[in-house]
């Protein structure tokens, strides 16, 4: 049983991995962008973005979260809504 997990554990792997070999890394060597990587060329927010981006959160703001003038398009989990119930310290997640 444990082989047979093992096996179908590998293929599924392989798969993964095929699927992405089209698409470029950024990283491998630090000195020089890939050919084909993803640019950020312009910093888009809606009118909304600072809005949703300070949910819960009362002002005066705290100086800590002058990061969000820098922000740009990266990903971050700020201004997404976390765990419900008890961690919900920002109210993401009340009605």
């Amino acid at each position: 049983m444990r082989f047979a997990t093992a096996v179908g554990t590998v293929v599924l792997l392989g798969s993964a991995v095929s699927a992405w070999a089209g698409f470029p890394v950024a990283g491998v060597d630090p000195s020089q962008r890939p050919q084909g990587a993803p640019v950020i060329t312009e910093v888009v927010r809606g009118p909304d973005w600072y809005k949703t981006a300070l949910t819960g959160i009362s002002e005066p703001y705290p100086e800590s979260l002058r990061f969000l003038e820098n922000q740009g398009n990266w990903y971050t989990p700020f201004n997404r809504p976390g765990m419900p119930g008890y961690y919900d310290l920002r109210g993401w997640h009340r009605q």
